[in-house]
């Protein structure tokens, strides 16, 4: 059974192939309160009640200490690279939400007894197992120069895949470091990691630190990438074609 939502203003696509109609609704009904806790769209979310002062760090609920602590560990394993401090002094952890948000979703769904799974918010994705044909699933990574076009295709192995890029939601990534300079050397970077919240949140800082970025995910033991910069010249760590088609 698969469906797609619109929640945290992005699609959400469950693909659970033996489940029923109530599993989905669970994994979907979880998306929605991560959504009305750390979003910093809405004026009554607990984030956004954070970055006001109106809740004071004693009363943070449990999920905003563990977000807030796992952002620290991110800040301090990459070099600073990574920062849910905005550039105008906002608070938005959205770099680390997302991945650790659909690995506790994973979670979810095999807590109810299912080991094969497709979940993607926002083209961030967690796999596990087999899709409804019996293979196993493969995930395309698109052209940031042509959307229609799959210039790679990995198969995972139940390993998260995350993209970060400005080809879609233009500059929204930026580099602590020098907060105001626009990131045009890599348009999109796409990391394979042992699961997505570790994906997502080292794809966030490696495509900060430029055409550097690659470099780092080389060093990471565990963990392959895919850049393409702005000539549409790809660059791959040396693992990574063991993982596509």
């Amino acid at each position: 059974m698969r469906d797609t939502r619109i929640i945290m203003g992005m699609p959400v696509i469950v693909d659970i192939p033996t489940a029923t109609s109530d599993t989905l609704d669970a994994v979907f009904d979880y998306f929605t309160a991560i959504d009305a806790r750390f979003s910093t769209y809405k004026e009554d979310s607990e984030i956004s009640k954070i970055d006001r002062g109106d809740i004071g760090a004693a009363d943070y609920s449990d999920e905003m200490r563990e977000i807030f602590a796992l952002a620290e560990q991110t800040t301090r394993e990459t070099a600073g690279f990574f920062s849910i401090v905005r550039p105008d002094g906002h608070i938005d952890p959205s770099g680390v939400v997302k991945g650790w948000a659909i690995w506790q979703a994973a979670k979810l769904v095999e807590s109810r007894g299912f080991d094969h799974y497709y979940v993607e918010v926002g083209g961030d994705i967690q796999t596990k197992g087999v899709d409804e044909r019996g293979e196993p699933w493969t995930i395309g990574i698109r052209n940031p120069f042509k959307h229609q076009e799959i210039v790679k295709v990995v198969r995972p192995g139940g390993r998260g895949v995350a993209t970060s890029g400005t080809y879609v939601r233009g500059q929204h990534i930026y580099n602590p470091h020098v907060p105001g300079t626009a990131l045009t050397e890599v348009v999109s970077l796409t990391v394979v990691g042992p699961d997505i919240y570790e994906a997502d949140r080292f794809a966030t800082a490696a495509f900060a630190m430029g055409r550097d970025g690659i470099f780092f995910i080389e060093q990471l033991p565990g963990f392959e990438g895919y850049a393409i910069d702005a000539h549409g010249i790809a660059t791959m760590t040396t693992g990574f074609t063991q993982l596509t088609l």
